[in-house]
């Protein structure tokens, strides 16, 4: 409020000189121009001051940066074995909270992983199925037909266990973001301490590129967390 005072007394004062000028140069009907023009001047940047939205620091979020990703060349695709290593990023770290429903075993055949290799590893899910003869439910070992399963039975369940939050789907994540992959790699690997002045709720993290910069996801990759067939991999060569 008082730069706001400050800032139109300062106009008034340039209204004020752009009378008296235009009265001594040009007579009554100049001098009643400028001070029309410089009253109009003054209530606009006035009112512009005041709608101008405050800027909090911690509504703010960085742009991903590009990131110059092999499969978006015009004729380029996406690597194998690659998409390998990605699913056991997903199996090994992301599935604990995250969903992926959208998505069946069998969507990775003869695309990262063959029918035998893809049937053991859906053989490793415990699928609920049913209900029997009796009318009960039961579990059985998941098939390729089989979505990935969900890693709560409700929203209030995953709500409960991560902070109020709800972990999206990450089926179609790339799609669902601005940024698409520069998005998604920033906020896995962009966790850091907050800046002076910023401030992290009770049981949130600090990141930079999240909406708000505060988000309930705990870092999620550390170096040799994941064990891969070629062995561990750091996160200095993570790509």
């Amino acid at each position: 409020m008082g730069k706001l005072l400050f800032t139109v007394k300062a106009f008034s004062q340039v209204q004020s000189r752009l009378t008296t000028t235009a009265t001594i140069e040009g007579g009554k009907s100049n001098a009643n121009m400028w001070f029309a023009f410089g009253t109009l001047a003054a209530g606009g940047l006035a009112t512009g001051y005041i709608l101008q939205p405050t800027v909090d620091a911690a509504e703010l979020e960085l742009h991903p940066p590009h990131y110059p990703w092999a499969h978006k060349g015009l004729l380029s695709s996406l690597d194998h074995a690659s998409i390998r290593r990605g699913y056991e990023v997903y199996r090994q770290v992301c599935a604990a909270c995250h969903s992926m429903e959208q998505l069946a075993y069998r969507h990775l055949v003869d695309v990262a992983y063959t029918e035998d290799e893809m049937k053991a590893i859906a053989a490793e899910a415990q699928i609920e199925d049913g209900p029997d003869d009796d009318g009960n439910m039961f579990t059985r070992p998941g098939k390729l037909s089989d979505s990935f399963p969900k890693p709560y039975p409700k929203e209030h369940a995953a709500r409960a266990a991560n902070a109020g939050a709800y972990p999206p789907d990450l089926s179609l994540i790339t799609s669902a973001r601005h940024g698409g992959e520069d998005y998604v790699f920033s906020i896995l690997t962009g966790y850091t301490d907050p800046p002076a002045g910023v401030e992290v709720k009770d049981e949130l993290y600090y990141n930079p590129y999240f909406p708000g910069q505060n988000i309930a996801m705990a870092p999620a990759l550390y170096n040799e967390i994941i064990e891969y067939e070629e062995g561990k991999i750091t996160l200095d060569n993570r790509r």
